[in-house]
């Protein structure tokens, strides 16, 4: 009975995942233009911070992102695209350096000489959630900036914009893969 509850369910998942990839297909062969993705964010060992970050593609080479996150604690922590969507390991380590296709220095996000994953602070309040709402000119959803498949790590410190290559943020307290919604 196990061996035929499991080939069921295995096959059901098979149905499915089949059913998404065909849709998937379909759409890129449509052409349709991807203009929204999104990060669940979730808290590495010993951390509660969480949340999610929404990509936007929007006029001009633009994309606006916004951040939602709790469980942090007050103050600022950097805010990177990283070079791998892998989030398994407990410390989020797994997620590689910081996203930097062109291999420019680290710094802040309003310098033209930064990574693409370099996003600077995000402010958390006194009840350790943090909101922000900017454009960025340098993220893309295609092509070599593309960060669709990366991931997105929140740090335990501000990122000080001159320590090479990461902006001493310290450990990694919430890691989301960016990937596609509807």
């Amino acid at each position: 009975m196990k061996k035929v509850v499991a080939s069921v369910l295995g096959l059901s998942f098979l149905i499915v995942f089949m059913g998404c990839a065909a849709k998937l297909k379909v759409d890129v062969r449509k052409g349709e233009k991807i203009r929204t993705v999104m990060a669940v964010l979730q808290p590495t060992e010993g951390s509660n911070a969480e949340g999610r970050v929404i990509f936007i593609e929007e006029e001009g080479n633009n994309v606006r992102v916004v951040v939602e996150l709790s469980g942090l604690s007050p103050g600022d922590h950097g805010f990177h695209i990283h070079q791998f969507g892998d989030c398994s390991m407990t410390d989020g380590t797994s997620a590689g350096g910081h996203f930097n296709p062109g291999g420019k220095s680290h710094g802040p996000r309003n310098s033209y000489n930064r990574h693409v994953g370099d996003l600077g602070n995000l402010t958390a309040d006194i009840n350790g959630i943090a909101r922000a709402d900017f454009i960025d000119h340098k993220l893309a959803f295609e092509g070599k900036r593309s960060i669709i498949g990366r991931a997105v790590i929140v740090h335990a410190l501000p990122d000080d914009f001159t320590s090479q290559p990461t902006g001493a943020a310290g450990a990694r307290v919430a890691c989301g893969v960016i990937g596609i919604t509807e």
